[in-house]
């Protein structure tokens, strides 16, 4: 039986995972900025729910504590808690820029810091970190949320490294795009607006699209996959989720290698002789 903590479960992807684990017959720790929003687990046995924002290094204490004092220890960590900002580079203000780096970066990272004493105690645990496909793919009016992500793989790439020699495994996982609120509530558009950049970031400008069915992500078989990937006696350093995802992935990587390979010949010259 594994003990999950899980931040940003009151929807979406949070909230499938949490029910699936939970459904697996696992412990799961479910947390969120508003526990109110967290009532279908009341309910149940195996899980805890409880208040957390990951801007505020208190609660992700307080969190932490009562996980442990619960459950003994947490065998998996899952930083899902993020929301997403649209809006060109130039148009953001500084409270904007800040509050999206506090949630999606800084969060993250203070939850792992916080939770990695007590798995190097126990010498075992996997960090999950939710990142995005636009991690590596940036849209236009994506630009802040696309660097908070990046930002995330960089530092979990560092963090694999430092941890695997104490048994301690890291995983990112970027998904395509799923059937969540992620484009409602979960959602921020820049205050500024600067007619130049209409034609681009400006019109990705909204919330709520009525039009979803592009969308293939289904929580729930997101949950089911990484529990299976984690139960794997090797697990990939990224893990990409959904069709989508994968095709993006994958032109990404062709394009990088053939822009590399394309300016190769200057690139080479700084080499000194």
């Amino acid at each position: 039986m594994k003990t999950w903590f899980i931040t940003g479960c009151s929807s979406g992807l949070g909230s499938g995972m949490a029910k699936y684990f939970l459904e697996q017959g696992d412990q799961v720790v479910a947390t969120a900025r508003k526990v109110e929003s967290l009532e279908q687990f009341a309910n149940e046995k195996n899980a805890l729910i409880l208040p957390l924002d990951v801007t505020k290094i208190e609660t992700i204490d307080q969190a932490i504590s009562k996980a442990l004092e619960k459950f003994g220890k947490i065998d998996v960590l899952i930083n899902n808690a993020g929301f997403g900002f649209r809006g060109a580079v130039e148009e953001a203000n500084d409270s904007e820029i800040d509050r999206i780096w506090q949630t999606n970066f800084f969060g993250a990272v203070h939850m792992i810091q916080k939770v990695l004493p007590s798995m190097r105690e126990n010498r075992s645990g996997t960090i999950v970190n939710i990142t995005s496909i636009a991690a590596f793919e940036t849209a236009a009016g994506s630009g802040y949320y696309g660097a908070t992500k990046a930002a995330l793989e960089s530092i979990s790439d560092a963090l694999r490294k430092e941890t695997a020699p104490l048994g301690i495994r890291v995983m990112i996982v970027e998904p395509g795009p799923f059937k969540t609120d992620f484009a409602g509530r979960s959602l921020a558009i820049s205050e500024k607006n600067i007619s130049d950049y209409n034609e681009t970031s400006g019109k990705r400008k909204f919330r709520n699209d009525p039009h979803t069915e592009w969308r293939l992500g289904d929580p729930a078989l997101a949950a089911k996959v990484i529990s299976e990937v984690l139960n794997q006696k090797e697990i990939p350093a990224r893990l990409l989720l959904g069709s989508d995802a994968v095709e993006i992935g994958e032109r990404y990587c062709e394009n990088r290698l053939n822009e590399i390979r394309q300016w190769k010949s200057f690139s080479v010259q700084t080499d000194s002789k």
